[in-house]
């Protein structure tokens, strides 16, 4: 991939980041930082970086490198849109196949180029990005395998029932301990999410804010079965619920709930949050499944016909 085309989606990552509040107003951000988180070398990073200094969502200062500026410009919502716009359908159009079972469970680059007409770059770099999104992974040998995911009303049900029994089973583990500074970073994200425009923001980065606060609380219980199981669990529900819409309220009231969770944590009322974790999966459940499987019922259908 040249450095044009992976400082571009670095530019993007790090836009996404900022505008959910993982990245948060005026902190400083390192390009060696990030090349290390990535995985690539300085230079599209630098580029990465000028690119949103640019735009006004960066700010140099010197011989002290880039800041996020304290109050987000509005070009910010302006530029996601632009990079959302500039993405293909490729990838979604891959997902989609692989939700209503129109592609087996292990590919090759090969066979999705002579699928889709695809390059052979392109083809690595949707099945790396499936990879980094939890649906896929590559063979020891040649070739991709397609990871089991929720595709039925019934598989969906299934994973909210179990993270009901064994995340609010977690908190009252006699192992769980409470890291306030993991609560505190949670709490940051969370109420960040509370103030941004969410319309801006691509829906598996806000599907991954909220899988990450529940793999971080469950992961205070010190026992990493617990931990092991919902990103397992996490991975099989991400694919389907990307394709559900983005709803503010639903988000808002999600994001509400987490907060309510973390109070009573940090509070050290754990029996209160074993308690109010359980309801929130099992409101989460009710309001989420109508509009996944609506989706769902629609494309087996488009497939069948």
């Amino acid at each position: 991939m040249r450095a044009s085309e992976l400082s571009k989606k670095i530019s993007r990552r790090l836009a996404e980041e900022i505008a959910v509040g993982a990245i948060s107003c005026g902190q400083h951000v390192a390009a060696q930082q990030l090349a290390d988180k990535y995985g690539v070398s300085r230079t599209p990073v630098r580029e990465a970086l000028e690119t949103l200094e640019e735009h006004g969502i960066l700010v140099r200062r010197v011989n002290r490198g880039y800041f996020v500026p304290d109050a987000l410009p509005e070009s910010l919502s302006d530029l996601l849109d632009r990079q959302t716009a500039e993405i293909t359908d490729d990838y979604q159009s891959l997902a989609d196949d692989w939700l209503v079972n129109k592609l087996p469970s292990e590919v090759t680059e090969h066979l999705l180029r002579q699928t889709y007409g695809w390059t052979k770059a392109k083809a690595g770099e949707l099945l790396a990005r499936a990879a980094r999104e939890g649906w896929a992974e590559r063979k020891e040998g040649y070739g991709w395998r397609l990871l089991p995911v929720a595709k039925t009303p019934e598989a969906f049900d299934e994973i909210y029932r179990f993270r009901m029994a064994i995340e609010p089973a977690a908190v009252l583990e006699p192992s769980f301990k409470l890291d306030r500074a993991v609560l505190s970073e949670q709490r940051r994200i969370q109420e960040g999410m509370l103030k941004m425009d969410f319309s801006a923001v691509p829906a598996e980065t806000l599907l991954a804010n909220g899988a990450l606060f529940h793999e971080e609380v469950i992961k205070l219980s010190g026992n990493p079965f617990f931990l092991m199981a919902l990103q397992r669990v996490n991975r099989m529900r991400r694919l389907m619920e990307y394709r559900a819409e983005v709803n503010h309220d639903r988000l808002v009231e999600q994001c509400t709930e987490h907060l309510e969770i973390l109070t009573l944590l940090e509070d050290g009322n754990l029996v209160d949050a074993s308690y109010r974790m359980r309801q929130h999966l099992s409101g989460a459940l009710k309001r989420k499944s109508p509009i996944a499987w609506n989706w769902a019922a629609e494309s087996q259908a488009e497939a069948a016909s």
